[in-house]
């Protein structure tokens, strides 16, 4: 016996196994491993055959959805349990939606290899177009070896305008790296200041109710600007200050440049995440910050006075020689 295959009758379409992964995108085996872990409603039994419904198929788009924007099965079960049982899934899908959608009002745009090519001095760099692959600036078109996507274009813009101003494209995709990382660290401050301050009282349960998810997601529109806002006008301002002392630097005698004050313009230093880990579980994340500060100096002073002291004991034996 074969099993049902996709018919509608009162109570719905009907599908065999293979039908329902036909028609979902999944495959037989990930549908009966969506069994097993509980994140498929129980199948009609109808003779030897499973019996699946448009229920079914309806979870498997939402099991796909979630697991595109970086939900684990794990994560996920809890949230359709949530529904399962009636506390509601539409205001948690909206938050995920909301938060998982454009941060920005830029859209994406499509380059051919040739124009690429043409920006960028009208030479073909491999190396180069790899490295903007890696970095996300380009992004490869399936089945197109000759054109490209542009997730942001404003981005590729900016790297146009270095190169032609005669930056050379290592320099700017390593310059673009080391951004990254501190505009990564901005955003990540950013949300756990929102997280502590604002979205705690509505993230309490886990999953949140379908009316504090709802309330979030209206939250997450109304601060999402903010944070660009926020570092545009920073941004705006330290690049005026800094670009006036740069200029007043080389329009006069030369002297070391400084940010305003007797120390030298602070190198920012990332260290390993597992060594900010353990710190955090160490001192407490507050605290993080100022214990490798002080451990920082600890260590310097600590080199600093081995070094007098072995300088002391040359300047010691060379007496004794005289």
């Amino acid at each position: 016996m074969s099993g049902p295959g996709p018919s509608a009758g009162r109570a719905g379409a009907e599908y065999r196994i293979e039908d329902l992964a036909h028609a979902s995108g999944a495959t037989v085996r990930t549908i009966r491993a969506y069994q097993d872990r509980g994140l498929l409603p129980t199948p009609e039994r109808r003779g030897r055959a499973n019996v699946y419904r448009d229920t079914h198929l309806s979870r498997l788009g939402q099991i796909a959805d979630l697991l595109d924007r970086g939900y684990t099965l794990a994560s996920i079960k809890e949230l359709l349990e949530a529904w399962d049982t009636g506390r509601g899934l539409g205001g948690v899908l909206g938050l995920v939606a909301e938060v998982h959608g454009p941060w920005t009002d830029e859209r994406a745009d499509r380059i051919t290899r040739a124009e690429l090519d043409v920006k960028f001095g009208g030479t073909s760099d491999e190396q180069a177009v790899a490295e903007a692959v890696d970095l996300g600036v380009l992004e490869r078109i399936p089945g197109r070896d000759d054109e490209f996507l542009v997730p942001s274009p404003q981005e590729l813009a900016v790297a146009v305008e270095l190169y032609a101003a005669g930056v050379p494209l290592s320099a700017i995709s390593g310059h673009l790296r080391e951004l990254r990382g501190q505009v990564e660290q901005i955003a990540s401050r950013f949300l756990e200041f929102t997280t502590e301050h604002v979205f705690a009282r509505y993230l309490g349960h886990r999953p949140p109710t379908d009316a504090d998810a709802a309330e979030a997601a209206s939250m997450v529109r109304r601060l999402r600007p903010l944070a660009q806002q926020t570092v545009d006008a920073e941004l705006a301002r330290a690049m005026r200050t800094f670009a006036t002392r740069h200029l007043e630097h080389h329009l006069t005698a030369e002297k070391p440049f400084t940010s305003g004050n007797s120390s030298p313009l602070p190198v920012p230093i990332s260290l390993p995440p597992g060594t900010i880990t353990a710190v955090e579980r160490l001192v407490g994340r507050e605290h993080a910050a100022a214990f490798i500060t002080a451990a920082t100096e600890r260590e310097v002073q600590t080199r600093t006075l081995d070094a007098l002291s072995s300088s002391h004991a040359n300047t010691g034996q060379i007496d004794q020689m005289d």
